[in-house]
């Protein structure tokens, strides 16, 4: 089994915001495949689908986004799944909206969820989806990111998150360096 991890906050409040675009990503994948989420015993939602034979765990830490490694780690633990079947998908500042990086390892760039999650499964080596959502003008990013999408930008990030479901999806009969090869 795979875990593809969409990163982002609980609540209503931040539903459509930038830093929410990994659980936009992970709710495409659910609305696909018609799979509702349940809430775990991890602090986290969860929902499995099955592509191409390949079964996936989707996953929403419940935890908000700087301690999203406590949701990720016990449920690898839980599921016996290894790092390398783990993918995580992510707002990334340093790409224009609607751009997607896949990447194999890398630092936290910044980035306190990832952070998280570094600490929590020990490596800087998992597989990552990068879903761009740019840098604010101003240079106030907590509230940039807690933000909602403006219209400008709304058909940019409804591809990417498209774009990345369908990364997420070739994934289950590929290896991540041919998904890389594919979508980079």
């Amino acid at each position: 089994m795979k875990m593809i991890v969409g990163l982002g906050n609980p609540g209503k409040k931040y539903d459509r915001t930038r830093h929410n675009v990994g659980f936009m990503v992970v709710d495409e994948l659910s609305f696909r495949y018609q799979t509702p989420w349940k809430k775990s015993k991890f602090n986290g939602m969860t929902s499995s689908i099955v592509v191409n034979g390949e079964k996936m765990l989707l996953v929403k830490p419940l935890t908000f986004m700087n301690l999203s490694g406590e949701c990720v780690r016990p449920l690898m633990d839980y599921y016996d799944i290894p790092v390398e079947d783990v993918l995580i998908v992510y707002d990334d500042l340093d790409l224009p909206t609607g751009k997607i990086r896949l990447r194999q390892k890398g630092s936290a760039g910044g980035h306190n969820g990832m952070k998280s999650l570094i600490q929590h499964l020990k490596t800087q080596e998992f597989n990552r989806i990068r879903v761009g959502v740019d840098r604010p003008v101003n240079g106030d990013i907590i509230n940039y990111v807690l933000g909602d999408f403006p219209k400008s930008e709304q058909a940019d990030i409804i591809e990417a998150i498209q774009k990345s479901a369908d990364a997420v999806e070739a994934w289950s009969n590929k290896s991540f360096t041919e998904v890389m090869n594919q979508f980079n």
